[in-house]
């Protein structure tokens, strides 16, 4: 058996995962990132090979990926979490050609082609503005659990329209509509919309296409799904490993490199079937 591992380092939170030769997925892990972004990958690279009962000698490759995937000092390659989010949907979802991670710190909009590959790309990379940062903002200032706010969000009747969806001044825009007497959820239905606008807006950029899939820690949001799918006209693909998305598909790239490299393959030819996310480091 032959094993590939992707280890996923987000600004928030970190995940790995291990996919043996059948396809499967053995192991998985799941950390907040913290202060210490390569302390967090190996923890959880060494989670998950607890968890599955494997010795890292077994690991044919490692794949980092996500913002801090060069501090996976332990790991054989990088991928961008472009290339791992498509792959890992469509892997998922064979019929994804749209796929939308909404992260902490970014949103991307990916549209994906029949095998898997990146066709076309966009993010808000300037700023947290409509991301996962916002909705934890909107949390903190209303005092609520992050898990707290999607439910909350469907229970709004008379959604309020937010100016902006800039992280900096959420607080002043819900301050100032309890002081209105707005009600909670109506005001979390509000938030949910707008960053729902915002993704929109990145979507027509690529290109909208069904299936639709959704990727990352904000699909354990029911409200914003809702809010997502209201402006879609359309379901969205999600499972129970869309949280754990972009290291899927960093695990699936390493499985290939270390099936390619059990065979003999030399390394450009390996390297090739990389060429969207190699791309994506140039753009």
């Amino acid at each position: 058996m032959i094993y590939g591992a992707g280890v996923d380092v987000g600004s928030t939170q970190t995940k790995a995962v291990i996919i043996g030769s059948g396809r499967e997925i053995v192991a998985r892990s799941l950390a907040m990132t913290g202060a210490n972004v390569s302390k967090a990958a190996e923890k959880m690279f060494n989670e998950a090979l607890a968890s599955s009962g494997l010795k890292r000698e077994q690991i044919g490759y490692v794949v980092g990926t996500g913002y801090g995937r060069y501090k996976v000092t332990f790991g054989d390659s990088q991928v961008t979490e472009i290339s791992c989010h498509a792959r890992g949907a469509h892997f998922m979802f064979p019929g994804t050609r749209t796929v939308i991670d909404i992260g902490g710190q970014d949103t991307k909009a990916i549209r994906v082609g029949a095998n898997g590959e990146v066709v076309d790309f966009a993010m808000n990379d300037k700023c947290a503005a409509g991301t996962g940062r916002f909705l934890s903002a909107s949390a903190e200032v209303l005092d609520l659990p992050i898990e707290k706010i999607g439910p909350l969000a469907l229970e709004g009747k008379d959604p309020v329209r937010l100016s902006t969806v800039c992280t900096v001044f959420v607080e002043s825009d819900i301050m100032s509509y309890l002081a209105q007497g707005k009600k909670v959820p109506d005001i979390l239905a509000g938030v949910h919309r707008a960053i729902a606008a915002r993704t929109m807006s990145l979507l027509q950029r690529i290109g909208l296409g069904p299936e639709y899939s959704m990727t990352g820690g904000v699909t354990r949001n029911v409200g914003m799904v809702a809010a997502l799918e209201e402006k879609l006209k359309a379901p969205l693909n999600i499972s129970a490993d869309s949280h754990y998305m972009g290291a899927i598909g960093a695990a699936l790239f390493a499985l290939e490199r270390a099936e390619a490299a059990s065979k003999g393959k030399c390394e450009e030819a390996v390297l090739g079937g990389w060429e969207d996310g190699l791309q994506e480091n140039k753009r």
